[in-house]
């Protein structure tokens, strides 16, 4: 009753635009910020005692072993709010410390509200293609990976060939893969990344300025982060909670509905609208694949599957498609998950449904209510002038694709009807 009447007062306190409302997370917390076994990793830093039990001493710490580095903040190839604007918050807790950040991605920015979050608030992330190839590269003394653990990135095994060592991971997923770190905030209790950051702030990694633009933006960012991974805070825990009371402390409220009004394009309605044209729903569960799309348009994928799950007798809906980078020439199979069923782990259900690569690392995996996957293509990739051959091509993924989805959905069905 306590949270659910803290929830109120905060979703209303986000709406007004409220900036009085004060909470002290640090004492007032009802999760703790960090639990060993009990859906958190720390691995401490050398020299340090008891670390592992406080994350936010441990990277206190490894700032302070790090201070005057120059560092790569290295989020997933298709970053989204959480992302964006906890490795903003990074790099501007780094500075503190003398650390100079560069904030990078290989993919695209492509859903709308991404694309005005960084225009509005001059969020400092730049697209990085061929890490090898980059001149500055030797420049830089450590890696950070922030909202993924480098499964969802291209450029991190060219990173860590190229000798780069990996000094921090921050995320709340459930663990990807080993890593050898320096330093694992690794939280999969709490919704968004972004609340992790904010109770960096909060502990006093660095101290926000109202008056100070790039802190009103960078709160702003955060807000906006941690309401798209909570689902507007629908889903959000106590901790989430917590740290949007804090943010709203220094927020624009203006610049955050600015945000959210961006219009979504003609190619995403149409993306939309193919996934409703070929959804197959069975057991209160719709799944669609869309065919073929350009590397731009990938987001239009989750924000399809968000969509497909408002239908009347479904829960769960799995939207996927075939992404072409004709930059890179290769060719990528994605996959969204969103589900309203409370018992359905996305995490393990898209393992389960996908499996792991011959290096052991997982195709996908998920959150509260939201999963994804990425399937290279491989030796197939290539889009051809032949028509039949495209065709011919998308049949045999979107057939291999549903038969691994239908056999989570209903294990008793076995091999899926191909006629």
């Amino acid at each position: 009753m306590a949270i659910r009447l803290l929830a109120q007062l905060i979703i209303h306190a986000i709406a007004e635009g409220n900036p009085q409302m004060t909470f002290n997370s640090a004492s007032e917390d009802l999760e703790e910020p960090f639990a060993n076994g009990k859906g958190g990793i720390a691995t401490a830093p050398s020299g340090t005692d008891g670390d592992a039990d406080d994350p936010v001493q441990a990277v206190r710490r490894l700032l302070e072993t790090h201070r005057g580095d120059r560092q790569l903040v290295l989020m997933q190839d298709f970053p989204d709010p959480d992302a964006l604007s906890a490795a903003w918050a990074y790099k501007l807790i780094a500075a503190n410390y003398k650390i100079e950040c560069d904030i990078v991605y290989a993919g695209t920015l492509s859903h709308q509200e991404n694309i005005a979050l960084v225009r509005l608030t001059g969020l400092p992330a730049r697209r990085w293609i061929a890490a090898v190839d980059n001149p500055n590269l030797p420049n830089y003394q450590g890696l950070v990976l922030v909202d993924n653990q480098g499964t969802t990135s291209q450029l991190y095994k060219h990173l860590r060939a190229a000798g780069l060592p990996l000094v921090l991971v921050i995320d709340h997923h459930a663990p990807q893969s080993k890593l050898d770190a320096e330093f694992i905030d690794l939280r999969p209790h709490i919704r968004a990344t972004a609340t992790i950051l904010t109770q960096y702030l909060q502990q006093g990694l660095l101290t926000l300025d109202r008056n100070n633009s790039k802190h009103t933006k960078c709160a702003t960012a955060l807000m906006h982060g941690l309401r798209a991974d909570t689902n507007q805070l629908m889903h959000a825990g106590a901790s989430d909670f917590m740290a949007a009371a804090y943010l709203s402390q220094f927020y624009d409220g203006q610049l955050l509905s600015a945000v959210l009004q961006a219009s979504r394009s003609k190619r995403v309605m149409d993306v939309i609208e193919r996934s409703l044209r070929n959804r197959k729903v069975r057991d209160n569960v719709s799944i669609a694949g869309v065919g073929y799309l350009r590397y731009d348009d990938r987001d239009a994928i989750p924000q399809a599957a968000d969509f497909l799950v408002t239908e009347d007798n479904v829960h769960t809906a799995v939207v996927y498609g075939i992404v072409h980078d004709e930059d890179e020439e290769r060719e990528v199979v994605i996959g969204s998950l969103r589900t309203s069923k409370i018992t359905l782990d996305p995490d393990e259900f898209i393992k389960e449904a996908f499996g792991q690569d011959s290096e052991g690392r997982f195709f996908g995996g998920g959150r509260s209510m939201a999963g994804g996957f990425e399937i290279p293509v491989g030796f197939l990739s290539g889009f051809y002038e032949n028509s039949e051959y495209n065709r011919l091509k998308w049949e045999v993924f979107d057939t291999q694709i549903k038969q691994k989805l239908w056999r989570v959905v209903n294990p008793e069905e076995g091999m899926i009807n191909t006629d």
